[in-house]
């Protein structure tokens, strides 16, 4: 989408156009799951949170400016509605791997050899915990103060489930390898 069909199609959506509505959420529906899969532990919860996310942006719509992407705007709210999701649902607790993952020597290229959809599958596999700090580090961009303030955790809380999370992602990796063969 351009610019200037961005605007128009928000202007509709905001009218209560329903083939506006339909049309939006057609064009940034499958982009958006994407977003809801790297946080959910299946397709279902994705599903929800998806669902969740969209009606937050129609009704929040008018609070986008206009400035900068409406893309980036979107992903912002389904990023805040997966998080709420993680929150509510109460998953965020201590991981029983963590005594483990702390012995498991890490391989600085691991990811780099995966497909987008390899990732997903391991994120997948990972506690909630360790998958939402990945997440909104190394693919959101998040900082270690952004997500302790978000998560209402401490900094180094954040720092320390990252550098588990990574080592688990390969632990994760590596023994749906073991399976494949």
């Amino acid at each position: 989408m351009n610019k200037q069909i961005d605007e128009k199609i928000v202007q509709a959506c905001l009218k209560g156009d329903l083939k506006a509505q339909h049309a939006f959420y057609t064009f940034f529906s499958s982009s958006m799951f994407a977003v809801c899969l790297r946080y959910s532990n299946t397709r279902e919860d994705a599903k929800d949170i998806l669902q969740d996310g969209f009606i937050k942006v129609f009704a929040k719509l008018s609070q986008y400016s206009g400035k900068g992407s409406l893309e980036g705007w979107l992903k912002r709210v389904f990023v805040n509605t997966a998080l709420e999701h993680y929150r509510v649902n109460k998953v965020y607790q201590a991981q029983s791997d963590v005594m483990e993952a702390l012995q498991v020597s890490t391989e600085a290229n691991a990811i780099g050899h995966l497909t987008e959809q390899e990732i997903l599958l391991v994120m997948q596999q990972m506690a909630p915990g360790f998958r939402t700090i990945l997440n909104m580090y190394a693919i959101e961009g998040y900082t270690h103060a952004e997500i302790a303030e978000v998560l209402g955790i401490s900094e180094g809380t954040s720092k320390s489930q990252l550098s588990r999370a990574r080592v688990v992602f390969i632990q994760t990796w590596k023994k749906m390898q073991i399976v494949k063969k």
